[in-house]
């Protein structure tokens, strides 16, 4: 803090031209000259030395950690550190920058000095170059100590990683052998002591703060603390709800707000008062460092608790249930509203206890048996909350009252939770504790994370709904101001809500990996950051035997995929001027690329790195050389016809003799759908390279309704000719331009043959209207006496 302030100071008094190695008025010629090297450095060499003293202590206390939580503060430490190294730096660099400006003012020194104006000169010369030395060298110092402390965190990352294989891999009693639980029912002596130790320093500090002379005020901020969480948190929320209800549009909006407004009032209040009751125990004396250590992690469970409750509350809205997100009946949320409450308060108090074990350095067997028994309570309370919730579904289903079908990611939600559980309780049983431990943690911390970005989610895709529709005043002053109609407004309004909902959903996903129960705000700020930055990606030393991040990355980027083509088909594309083949072409290359991308992201989840994918191309060249060459020919000839688009989706084409409509264009083949209904599947190649007739290509065809009639030689043939020309003309279907044309095709000794020719607009009818056409003509020649030649008897 005190370099901190001085950096400050300095920055302040080189902006004012206050610095003594500053050019100004009195550096003229007539002005005394300055005393050189007087210049006072930002940071001292008593400051670089206490801060290579500080990143010293940081590494001898990384060096005797012994457990994988045990790292998180030291990480957030190191950061601080490189930070308070950063903002040093920028302390220095407008001085550097002023101290080379001045130096290329005065220019070099000359070859003869010898006037006194020129010595003057010289000694300035002289004095700001040793300055510029010293914030050189004071930099490259600076930027030492941060690379230093740059390899610290990779290297703790490496000592996590390794820490959370072994805890994960470590195999002990099983929770059904009696020796499990002899280090909670008879602990150790040693254990016993450093209980005692630490229940005796909390002693000292409850008697610091209820010593005589302070109990009044130690009790004003115990019921301050108390008010606050309860009467606080109940007027937080209501002024909240208040400002929702009256400032708020009416509809999807207002009802998501208010539930991120239940979350808001339930956490900050409850910040508040735990920063109360921490004032409490520290304003007399600090805090021990077992303390300490125990005061930082009771402070990361509280804060996960009071999220369990808040996010339960906020989305199952018993007490009001119009204002509920998700799509659940009443009974349901009613069977689950006292869980989140037992759930948190049984966390609270069990990993409380596991922290006091963790702080005062207790036996690893009484660790890892606290942690069997926060596992097995977490495994049970999930375990009859899924079956309570699924015995009032189905009475809610059986009843009539409402339809609790669920949505494909619940059901694969519900699934993968009972899988999970399964594992936990099956690692219980064989021993492996730290890794139930584990899967129960990320089951917790996958509810908050899931809860939290769906309720955030809901409320950015409310937002767009209600700030670009063009029935509110935002979306009448968008349209006015940017002169767009409704229709390019609602592209607008879906495009941002996609935009934001994916941008959300992939935080969600990078947040669930980096993060876990019991990270800061401020370690999963920085985790998330570092991680989107690109630099976690590159610096990440992912195995092979990390395939749960690979199946992940697997079911989410299919999901997002699906979830996006779906978008598109259902929500933006129709709002455009594409024709519905444009339509399936670009939604079918969406696809195909973002499959590949995913493709791609699981290969890297599992290890396999960029630039490492030269035994890939070389296995692909030695199948293409074998046998793959048709696919690969089908595959690019299908994108061809995704982006050329010689034909698309709905041509009606003719090739090889095969005439139908196009229903679909794959990456490998084309369906074309015959006039029976019938499908058949064509390879893109065949497409590409042989001749074919599109009969639709340029949206303007027509089609021609030709028909050959044979009558006797004795008929009238101006009269036939007028009749068929009259058929032709008064049929709706017929175009006026071109006109029908009727021609004397062939004179032969069994009769006369006419061929009369008219247009329609679609090749699609000529069908239709041929036989309408031969209906009415047989009917007029019928009613005008005339018959049609009859074939000559066969010899």
């Amino acid at each position: 803090m005190r370099a901190a302030l001085k950096a400050m100071l300095f920055v302040a008094f080189t902006l004012f031209g206050a610095s003594p190695g500053t050019l100004s008025a009195a550096d003229l010629p007539d002005a005394p000259a300055p005393r050189p090297g007087i210049a006072a450095l930002a940071v001292s060499q008593s400051d670089l030395q206490a801060l290579q003293l500080r990143l010293d202590s940081l590494k001898q206390q990384i060096s005797l950690v012994h457990n994988y939580n045990q790292l998180e503060g030291p990480q957030d430490l190191v950061r601080t550190f490189m930070l308070d190294v950063d903002r040093l730096s920028a302390s220095l660099l407008p001085l550097q920058t002023q101290l080379n400006a001045q130096l290329s003012v005065l220019g070099s020194a000359p070859l003869d000095a010898v006037a006194t104006e020129q010595s003057d000169i010289a000694a300035q010369r002289t004095s700001l170059a040793e300055q510029k030395t010293k914030i050189d060298s004071t930099l490259k110092t600076l930027a030492t100590l941060k690379q230093s402390a740059a390899d610290l965190l990779t290297q703790i990352a490496g000592i996590r990683r390794n820490l959370l294989e072994s805890e994960l891999t470590l195999r002990t009693k099983s929770i059904l052998s009696p020796g499990y639980w002899s280090p909670l029912l008879n602990p150790t002596a040693d254990d016993r002591q450093r209980l005692s130790l630490f229940i005796e320093q909390a002693g000292d500090v409850l008697k610091a703060v209820w010593q005589p002379g302070e109990r009044l005020f130690t009790t004003v901020l115990l019921l301050l603390a108390l008010v606050i969480w309860t009467l606080g948190r109940r007027l937080a929320e209501r002024g909240l709800t208040w400002l929702c209800i009256h400032r708020m549009p009416e509809g999807r909006l207002r009802r998501s707000s208010l539930a991120l407004a239940s979350v808001l009032a339930t956490v900050l209040t409850a910040g508040f008062s735990l920063q109360l009751l921490f004032f409490v125990c520290t304003r007399q004396s600090p805090l021990t460092p077992m303390l300490t250590t125990f005061s930082q992690e009771f402070e990361k469970v509280v804060y996960a608790c009071v999220l369990i409750t808040a996010l339960s509350r906020a989305l199952l809205a018993t007490q009001h249930p119009s204002w509920r997100l998700p799509a659940i009946s009443d009974p349901v949320a009613l069977a689950l509203e006292p869980f989140p409450r037992l759930f948190a308060a049984t966390l609270l108090v069990l990993m409380t206890i596991i922290q006091v074990a963790n702080a005062t350095g207790m036996g690893s067997d009484l660790v890892i048996a606290g942690r069997g028994v926060i596992a097995l309570t977490v495994i049970l309370i999930i375990i009859f909350l899924m079956v309570r919730t699924g015995k009032v579904r189905r009475q809610v289903v059986a009843s009539g009252e409402a339809t609790e079908g669920g949505t494909t990611f619940a059901s694969l939600l519900y699934a993968l939770t009972g899988l999970a559980l399964l594992i936990a309780l099956l690692s219980l049983l064989s021993g492996y504790i730290s890794l139930a431990r584990f899967i129960t943690y990320e089951l917790v911390w996958s509810f908050l994370i899931i809860c939290g970005f769906y309720m955030l989610m809901q409320l950015a895709k409310d937002a767009c709904e209600y700030l670009f529709s063009p029935r509110s005043p935002s979306g009448k002053a968008l349209k006015q101001l940017l002169g767009i109609d409704d229709r390019r407004l609602d592209q607008i309004e879906v495009i941002l809500s996609g935009v934001s909902r994916a941008g959300l959903l992939l935080l969600a996903a990078v947040t669930l990996v980096v993060g876990g129960i019991g990270t800061t705000l401020g370690q999963l700020v920085t985790n998330v950051f570092s991680m989107l930055g690109g630099g976690g990606l590159r610096k990440l030393n992912i195995i092979p035997s990390h395939l749960l991040n690979a199946v992940l990355a697997l079911l989410i980027g299919v999901y997002l995929i699906r979830s996006l083509r779906r978008w598109l088909d259902n929500e933006f594309l129709p709002k455009t001027d594409m024709d519905p083949g444009m339509r399936a072409s670009l939604s079918t290359l969406f696809a195909n690329i973002g499959y590949a991308l995913v493709i791609l992201l699981t290969l890297s989840s599992l290890g396999v790195q960029w630039t490492n994918l030269a035994w890939i191309v070389s296995a692909l060249s030695v199948g293409i050389g074998f046998g793959l060459q048709e696919i690969v020919k089908n595959f690019v000839s299908g994108l061809i016809l995704l982006t050329e688009r010689p034909v698309k989706v709905g041509d009606l084409i003719s090739i090889s003799g095969v005439e139908g409509d196009i229903r679909r264009i794959n990456v490998r083949a084309t369906e074309i759908q015959l006039s029976d209904r019938s499908i058949v599947i064509v390879p893109n190649s065949q497409l590409i390279s042989q001749n074919l007739r599109n009969v639709t290509l340029g949206g303007s065809a027509q089609g021609v309704a030709t028909l050959e009639l044979t009558f006797p030689l004795d008929i009238d043939p101006e009269q036939v000719k007028d009749l068929l020309y009259d058929t032709y003309c008064e049929h709706e279907t017929i175009l006026d331009k071109p006109a029908p044309v009727v021609r004397f095709s062939k004179l032969t000794p069994e009769g006369i043959t006419l061929t009369v020719t008219g247009y329609v607009g679609s090749p699609r009818i000529v069908s239709t209207t041929k036989s309408d056409l031969l209906f009415e003509i047989l009917k007029r020649l019928g009613a005008a006496g005339i018959e049609l030649a009859k074939p000559a008897p066969a010899v």
